[in-house]
């Protein structure tokens, strides 16, 4: 089994593995399709705001339920998994079924819970966000924003209308939204 395979793990074994984890211990979760920049970014910050880091990630019929599109995700849970537990910023991941993770919240127990800037004033497509504030105060832990550049797959990758091929124009046109030209491109990537 690979280093970063055994990162992931399921509900059963999710409790004890987050008890096994460095303190303060920070948890967040998203679907993360494609992953890109800002995802980085993000699991980036979230990692620094404590000493271990674990992500849960949106199941395939989760991503279903929060009407992303009929063709999401591109990527199946399992390898959404996979690729995260290769990022160096991780340190555990679970995949969960609901549309958000409270089960999850109460096995982890997290010190930080952390989610993106976009949800900052607790308000979010499931209506749901108010909960997870709930729980984050129930459980003694922290929520907490990042406030990364916000990319999002949805929108790279042509809406919730539907996959569209990627092309050299859309591509072009992304590039130039985010600043990702010449010099500044090579420095993202470097």
């Amino acid at each position: 089994m690979s280093l970063f395979a055994r990162k992931i793990v399921d509900r059963e074994h999710l409790a004890q593995a987050a008890a096994a984890l460095a303190r303060p211990l920070v948890l967040t979760n998203g679907v993360f399709d494609i992953l890109h920049r800002g995802h980085v970014t993000y699991l980036d910050q979230a990692r620094a705001l404590g000493a271990a880091l674990v992500v849960a990630v949106n199941s395939d019929r989760s991503v279903r339920q929060l009407g992303k599109g009929p063709d999401r995700p591109i990527n199946p849970d399992v390898d959404r998994a996979w690729i995260l537990a290769a990022l160096q910023s991780v340190d555990l991941v679970t995949i969960f079924d609901e549309q958000v993770p409270l089960p999850v919240l109460e096995l982890v127990r997290p010190d930080i819970y952390v989610k993106g800037q976009e949800f900052e004033k607790l308000e979010d497509k499931t209506g749901k966000i108010q909960r997870e504030a709930e729980v984050v105060r129930e459980i003694g832990a922290e929520l907490r924003f990042t406030h990364e550049i916000v990319f999002s797959s949805t929108a790279l990758i042509g809406g919730a209308g539907g996959l569209e091929v990627f092309n050299d124009e859309k591509v072009r046109r992304f590039r130039q939204q985010h600043g990702l030209t010449g010099p500044s491109l090579h420095h993202a990537l470097a």
